[in-house]
């Protein structure tokens, strides 16, 4: 069942996961085109530098050559296209970062369509991790060892109207046609939300902003 949440609402669930103590990850998932990385990025900004840190996992996509080799360029985004053993890997250094230990994450930039290395600092002594991404509640590959690295999970679920024209919007920003836009956002990005839905049982809280 899919909960229609305040924004405020999840800002205190996010601050009381803040407030333990201890590290904690907040795992953030949802087909493209859900509002993840705007939902993660105005709770970042609502917490402030020194008590979260944003992970996202499309820092872990395989770079474009790799992909090219592999023969896997033009379903770019698929389960298969990312590194899910070092993202897993990550994670589970940042569950057990020692004090004095600053760990470096990489992030994706969108104009290059490429990860891009050791981009986003984590330092020991913030006290919670954002990470969010298409697949953090899949069952194939190293994606359940990052599952198990997550404080609690929560699976964004947007109207599927709203979530296409928002994808559409997307595409469209980063330099596709319309009509290309469309294409990728009917055609293989819904491939890909058809297994992400599937894993939505799977999470901590399914969540809709009104």
């Amino acid at each position: 069942m899919t909960d229609v949440v305040e924004f405020d609402a999840l800002l205190k669930a996010a601050s009381d996961l803040a407030s333990r103590g201890t590290r904690e990850i907040l795992g953030i998932t949802g087909a493209p085109g859900a509002g993840k990385s705007t939902l993660a990025r105005r709770l970042v900004a609502a917490l402030g530098a020194e008590r979260v840190v944003l992970i996202p996992m499309d820092g872990f996509h395989l770079a474009n050559a790799v992909l090219l080799h592999a023969g896997l360029r033009q379903v770019k985004g698929a389960i298969e296209t990312f590194d899910d053993a070092g993202y897993a890997q990550l994670l589970q250094r940042i569950r057990c970062q020692r004090p004095g230990e600053t760990i470096y994450a990489p992030t994706f930039d969108r104009n290059l369509e490429e990860p891009i290395a050791g981009s986003i600092v984590v330092a020991p002594d913030v006290p919670l991790v954002i990470t969010e991404g298409n697949y953090l509640l899949a069952e194939t590959g190293r994606w359940p060892l990052a599952r198990q690295c997550l404080s609690e999970s929560w699976f964004l679920d947007p109207h599927h109207e709203d979530r296409i024209r928002w994808l559409i919007a997307r595409h469209e920003e980063y330099g596709r046609s319309p009509e290309q836009a469309r294409h990728w956002a009917v055609g293989s990005d819904e491939t890909n939300a058809r297994l992400i839905q599937a894993t939505a049982g799977k999470a901590d809280r399914r969540i809709r902003l009104p």
